[in-house]
């Protein structure tokens, strides 16, 4: 390889890492949202990622207000949260039991919501519910791919309807610091592979109304941000049911990606959020996944994403390979898929 392109490589990359590292550290700036004292409603909160988002913004002062389907999951959460207050003295708790699947469950909860805040509305909701059941698409049964979009994408667009509804309204107050509407979608969003044909539309659906809300708020005097989190693979109850669907081919692609527990996603998801990034990943993985499929979206800083994607439009060269090459050859190896044990 020529010199001049090696050098050049090396400066790029040396560059993107630089960068990244300086806004990691928070060199380009201060919290862009904080919480203290601020309400927070999260979907998704009795376990996993919601639950360690919950702690942890309560730990930062927050009140919370949790979501989920289980009264009794919900008690012992909100025991939790409650434990992990930065003032018990001043913060306030509280759960509401609903199922984010059903239509219109949004516009009551948010009121319950506002009620129990005195009667102003949330000021971030973080919509992170959601489920996986992988298959292959020939054997799963479409009613897997409907129940999965209406929690991960109806699950969610409900709730930004409802939310955005009350922040956006004409006679909603116009107020310096912002609201956030923070959504959970997944890496699959940005590259899929063979076994999420049932769960990946629902969050590349996200990605596409996260897309365009971020645009649509700009046209209104309120200030509301919205954001995206891509996690990637959770070591949580949610990865331990998704394994039991999962096809082989889906764990041997997947098998040296990253793991975190929900407490790394979660520390990880919040100091995204308060860099101020709209595109939020995890881990470096996420960034390289994100950085080959921003297209038209916000980015978080403009040099480091245009220097990213000009890398990864060359790495992805070696990944693809690497990645077809291994289906292929489990395709040769094992036969037709309709002969393969089901899980």
């Amino acid at each position: 390889m020529d010199i001049s392109i090696t050098t050049a490589a090396v400066i790029l990359i040396a560059a993107v890492l630089a960068a990244a590292a300086a806004s990691a550290m928070g060199l380009f700036g201060g919290n862009q949202m904080p919480v203290d004292g601020k309400t927070v409603l999260l979907t998704g909160a009795s376990e996993g990622l919601g639950l360690s988002v919950a702690q942890k913004l309560a730990a930062r002062g927050a009140n919370i207000i949790l979501v989920s389907r289980s009264t009794d999951k919900l008690k012992q959460a909100l025991a939790s949260v409650e434990a992990a207050a930065k003032d018990p003295s001043k913060q306030r708790f509280h759960y509401i039991s609903a199922d984010v699947s059903a239509p219109s469950y949004a516009p009551p909860l948010v009121a319950e919501a506002t009620r129990w805040n005195g009667g102003r509305s949330p000021d971030i909701v973080w919509c992170v519910a959601g489920m996986s059941t992988p298959e292959l698409f020939v054997d799963m049964d479409m009613g897997s791919l409907r129940r999965q979009m209406d929690v991960n994408f109806y699950g969610t667009a409900e709730m930004s309807h409802a939310i955005l509804r009350a922040w956006l309204a004409a006679d909603a107050p116009v107020e310096r610091e912002a609201r956030h509407l923070v959504m959970t979608t997944s890496v699959v969003a940005l590259y899929t592979i063979p076994g999420y044909a049932p769960y990946a539309p629902s969050k590349w659906a996200l990605r596409g109304l996260a897309d365009t809300l971020s645009q649509e708020v700009m046209m209104y005097p309120q200030n509301v941000k919205v954001h995206i989190v891509y996690p990637g693979t959770i070591l949580s109850p949610g990865f331990e049911r998704e394994s039991l669907s999962k096809p082989d081919i889906t764990k041997i692609l997947e098998a040296s990606d990253p793991k975190e527990t929900p407490d790394q996603v979660a520390d990880n998801a919040i100091r995204g959020l308060e860099r101020g990034d709209y595109f939020v990943t995890v881990n470096f993985l996420g960034s390289l996944m994100k950085w080959g499929m921003l297209g038209g979206s916000f980015r978080n800083n403009w040099i480091i994403d245009t220097l990213g994607a000009w890398l990864v439009s060359i790495v992805w060269i070696f990944v693809q390979m690497d990645l077809h090459g291994k289906i292929r050859s489990y395709g040769k190896k094992h036969g037709h898929p309709s002969t393969y044990k089901k899980n």
